[in-house]
């Protein structure tokens, strides 16, 4: 059974009995902070199940969007997925135990309504107690009466059947269902049946969880004023299960790019593969949901799946492998009508130019770190040098055998941003009337127009101060005369020159000595702490047009920056100049 037809079936089913359905919630949760992602398919429910009226009502179904990655590491087994699709039908103070346990039950083996599967193949386990709730006889009564033998039927502990998505909110029992996989597993004992599914011959395919608790701060502290059930199962676990795949890799879902890198990857490493294909499924769900590339939150973890997956490409001989022709075959098992997630579909191209942005970027970062790397460079130096994160300088160390000081690592981090943040402020003053997008243009072309300016006048000039609004940039520097129409034009063709070549706008934290050493542009009279942020303008070559310690921000490529053209050049005040530009 195709991974549409799975969706279209659940999706009918529960509307057949009485859920509206409603559409995935966005990765990124509207209101709630305490997350980055929605990692859950009740997560975007929350109020909902606390009591809030929900607008489609009491019983709702649908297909979730999904991401974890709190365990990267396990990327690439049978069962672990970065970003997945959880199916749910939810009871919002409506039916309880027994219609969620019989429904549950009846989607999983009918042939006409359902997936068909062995009821004789059924595993099922329930909550065995503890201070905070009794065991759940209740629904063992409900799956005995469904047929299910008593002795097939597990009690386990809550760190197994009792589900909180975390330290607050609603929470309660759950019974989950197995299938074995194999067909041939047959009886087991409670012994049996964990080591089953430890083997993967028996797994987890869907849950039932009866939220009546609420949790805060960690504990449990009473009854919810309804009672609720939320109820997942996850389309990946599901699909390979229909498909007999041992894991959602080898179906429908993955084929198309496991097939693609399999054909063009040299070192046929089937985790790598994996992990490549998971990252690169994830990234473009997260674009598509308004997340880009960045230092922090959700752009942090991006930008670390992307930087993480182009590692593992090079790691395999994909390194000219364009994540353009990778990307058509990831979005390809969306396309079939009814498209689910439409925005995926339509803006895959542009997506794909995201990826393909940030994978050249940390190119540059991944040679040169490793390189720093194989010297035995300190990870701190690594990270904030040459922006090379911690989780990777970890898994090259773990790779070779090494060990990293994490806790090292993070005093030096807090020290140093406290200084960045010190070196910031006094950086600030005076400069940028605020961060828009033109007066972050007219900034970097600020950087371009000093170093034309000691290209015409002489290295001696320097600047003596700033001021950069949404509509002009201005500069003092030290100089003794009026400049002549000539060398006014000469400046302007040489800003306009660097322009048009499209330079990169890189930056680097280092010490202030080494910034000094290199012959990084400071402002006259400013103070700096002993780590500082210098920006380059650089060319493919590496050679640099401009370094200046700057606290930022700037665009990335010179080339969006428009047309240079200075309005005025004048005296501020002896042995200083000024000239005041625009960008057309």
């Amino acid at each position: 059974m195709h991974s549409d037809e799975i969706r279209k079936r659940f999706l009918e089913f529960f509307e057949k009995r009485g859920h509206a359905i409603i559409p995935s919630a966005s990765l990124v949760p509207e209101n709630d902070p305490s997350v980055l992602f929605n990692t859950a398919g009740m997560q975007p429910l929350v109020p909902y199940l606390l009591g809030q009226k929900h607008p489609a009502g009491t019983r709702i179904a649908d297909i979730q969007k999904c991401v974890r990655t709190g365990d990267l590491d396990d990327i690439g087994d049978n069962r672990h997925f970065s970003f997945f699709e959880m199916m749910g039908n939810w009871s919002l103070g409506d039916y309880f135990k027994e219609d969620a346990i019989k429904w549950s039950y009846e989607f999983l083996t009918s042939t006409e309504e359902g997936l068909g599967l062995n009821p004789k193949q059924l595993y099922i386990t329930v909550f065995e107690g503890d201070e905070n709730a009794p065991e759940d006889t209740e629904s063992r009564k409900i799956w005995e009466a469904l047929g299910i033998p008593s002795d097939r039927i597990y009690a386990l502990p809550a760190e197994d059947n009792w589900w909180s998505p975390g330290d607050n909110g609603p929470c309660g029992p759950c019974s989950e269902m197995f299938y074995d996989v194999t067909g041939t597993v047959g009886d087991l004992s409670k012994e049996g049946f964990i080591d089953a599914v430890k083997k993967e011959n028996v797994i987890e395919i869907w849950n039932d969880v009866f939220m009546e608790y609420e949790k805060k701060e960690g504990k449990v502290i009473g009854k919810l004023s309804q009672r609720n059930v939320d109820t997942g199962a996850g389309l990946e676990r599901i699909t390979a299960v229909m498909q007999g795949k041992k894991t959602a890799y080898d179906t429908d879902l993955f084929e198309n790019v496991m097939n693609a890198l399999r054909n063009n990857a040299s070192v046929k490493d089937e985790r790598i593969l994996r992990i490549i294909a998971d990252h690169l499924r994830t990234s473009f769900f997260l674009i598509a949901d308004g997340v880009i590339p960045g230092n922090t939150g959700q752009g942090y973890v991006l930008r670390r799946l992307i930087r993480r997956m182009v590692r593992f490409m090079e790691k395999i001989g994909l390194g000219d492998s364009t994540v353009t022709s990778l990307g058509i075959e990831i979005v390809k098992p969306y396309t079939r009508e009814p498209v689910m997630y439409p925005n995926l579909v339509l803006n895959s191209g542009n997506i794909a130019q995201v990826i393909k942005k940030e994978e050249e970027k940390f190119k540059e970062t991944l040679k040169n770190g490793i390189k720093e790397f194989e010297k035995g460079t300190d990870p701190f130096i690594l990270a904030t040098t040459y922006g090379f994160p911690i989780e990777l300088t970890e898994e090259l160390a773990r790779e070779k055998g090494q060990k990293i000081d994490r806790e090292d690592f993070e005093k030096k981090m807090a020290e140093h941003q406290k200084l960045s943040r010190t070196a910031s402020a006094g950086m600030f003053k005076g400069g940028l009337a605020n961060t828009n997008e033109q007066t972050v243009k007219l900034h970097t072309a600020h950087h371009l127009l000093l170093s034309a300016l000691q290209d015409v006048l002489g290295k001696g000039v320097k600047q003596r101060g700033s001021n950069i609004t949404e509509e002009r940039l201005r500069i003092d520097f030290s100089f003794d005369r009026k400049m002549t129409d000539e060398e006014k034009k000469k400046v302007e063709e040489i800003v306009n020159s660097n322009i048009a070549r499209d330079l990169k706008v890189v930056r680097r934290e280092m010490s202030k000595e080494e910034a000094e050493k290199i012959g990084a542009e400071m402002e006259f009279g400013a103070k700096y702490a002993d780590v500082v942020s210098v920006y380059f303008i650089e060319d493919e070559h590496g050679n640099h047009i401009s370094k200046e310690f700057c606290g930022g921000p700037h665009v990335e490529h010179t080339g969006v920056l428009g047309k240079f053209k200075i309005q005025k050049e004048e005296a501020s005040s002896q042995g200083v100049r000024r000239i005041k530009a625009i960008l057309e």
